[in-house]
């Protein structure tokens, strides 16, 4: 049996043997070695002392496994150093007094080099955490001004259907922040929010003012396109007379705003019904029309043809004579339709008429006693002039001046050539 007491002095034999960590009395009270001394850890008086150290020892494995567990955990890393911390000074509260017996020191020596260590991990873990809530101040700032943002839009300007995805998403991102981001000091968290759930409340407001405005909008559109199909619809007996009104009242469509897609979809079907009976109507008229100057078209062509050598008519008084009586039975025949073929043939004869007055107005200019008369009296200033000038030049001959030869040689070839354009 393992038992030994406190006051004996070690024997000769077992001065260089290693001490043991724990002792056993007689009476069953099991002690473990502190430096020089023994502390009591607790009796085992029903067993062996074998089996009291034993159990006491078990009890110093259990406390080692969890100071190496600690050792491991904070190796591996995952939990936060300050948790860690925590955990090892619970462990190192039950090693001062425990009832073990084993080198207890030694676990304390290595608890107390794991605390130092993770002494210093709590605080870069602390400031790694500052720095993570102040950037998730920053970000959740970001979401906040994003949404006052939108509230400060003026709202005849927003496409609500896209401001609320937008408000949707940075509530989900929000959320998503919250949930997942660090948490951030209580009085910060609850000023961001109160901002974000502020911006929100003017959005949903503005919004719903938007619509209403716009559905007392869309009411006074609805009935006042109402009134105006009635209208165009109540035209159709004037058929085509009624043309004119119906574009007034198109006029009138275009400036009364919008009723809202279905709405105006529905009312423009029964307007453009309406319109188009009257359109309709026309549309018959032109081709009744049409086939009746079917007749007429062939007469204004027969014209034609006898107005065309017209064109080659020597006496003017016979050519306009003949297209005088030509252009009588063209307005006789009358309007003929469509009006494009009207157009057509109308310019056809126009260009004979435009043919014969040209040469009348020549006629005319040639035959104008008053251009006669100027004709002439540029002709005798031209003759007068031409005699000088030769003159000049054959006195410049004479004398040998060549200068003056040329330049009364070149002013007497202008006068010549001005004179042969008046027919001189």
């Amino acid at each position: 049996m393992r038992c030994y007491s406190v006051t004996s002095e070690p024997t000769p034999e077992t001065v260089d043997q290693p001490q043991p960590w724990g002792r056993v009395d007689d009476d069953g009270t099991v002690s473990v070695r502190e430096g020089d001394d023994w502390r009591v850890v607790g009796q085992y008086p029903d067993g062996t002392a074998d089996e009291a150290l034993a159990y006491y020892e078990r009890k110093y494995a259990d406390l080692a496994s969890e100071v190496t567990l600690l050792e491991v955990r904070s190796r591996r890393g995952g939990a936060s150093a300050s948790d860690l911390r925590s955990t090892a000074k619970t462990v190192r509260g039950k090693l001062d007094g425990a009832a073990a017996v084993g080198d207890l020191a030694a676990l304390v020596t290595r608890v107390e080099a794991l605390t130092a260590q993770l002494s210093e991990a709590t605080q870069a873990e602390s400031a790694a955490a500052k720095e993570a809530v102040d950037e998730a101040v920053r970000e959740r700032t970001a979401i906040v001004e994003q949404a006052e943002a939108y509230a400060a839009r003026d709202p005849q300007t927003v496409q609500w259907k896209q401001m609320t995805a937008d408000m949707t998403a940075l509530f989900d991102r929000w959320q998503a922040h919250q949930q997942n981001g660090p948490r951030l000091p209580k009085s910060t968290a609850q000023q961001l929010w109160r901002r974000f759930r502020d911006a929100r409340a003017v959005v949903d407001r503005h919004r719903r003012e938007f619509f209403s405005a716009l559905d007392e909008t869309h009411k006074s559109a609805r009935d006042a396109k109402t009134r105006l199909v009635e209208r165009a619809e109540a035209l159709a007996p004037r058929g085509e007379d009624g043309i004119g009104a119906y574009r007034d009242l198109l006029d009138q469509w275009k400036a009364s705003g919008r009723a809202g897609r279905k709405v105006d979809d529905a009312l423009w079907a029964r307007f453009k019904a309406a319109g188009d009976a009257l359109y309709s109507a026309r549309g018959e008229r032109e081709a009744a029309d049409a086939e009746a100057s079917k007749e007429k078209i062939e007469q204004k062509k027969v014209l034609l043809e006898q107005a065309a050598p017209i064109v080659d008519v020597k006496d003017l008084a016979t050519a306009r004579q003949r297209l005088t009586a030509i252009q009588r039975q063209w307005d006789e025949i009358g309007r003929i339709f469509p009006r494009d073929k009207e157009r057509a043939l109308d310019d056809e004869l126009r260009k004979i008429e435009q043919s014969v007055r040209t040469r009348e107005d020549a006629d005319w200019k040639r035959n104008d006693p008053e251009q006669k008369a100027r004709a002439n009296d540029m002709t005798r200033q031209l003759t007068d002039a031409i005699d000088k000038l030769e003159a000049e030049l054959a006195d410049a001959q004479a004398r040998g001046d060549k200068r003056a030869e040329a330049q009364a040689s070149e002013a007497l070839e202008a006068r010549r050539t001005w004179l042969r354009a008046l027919g001189g």
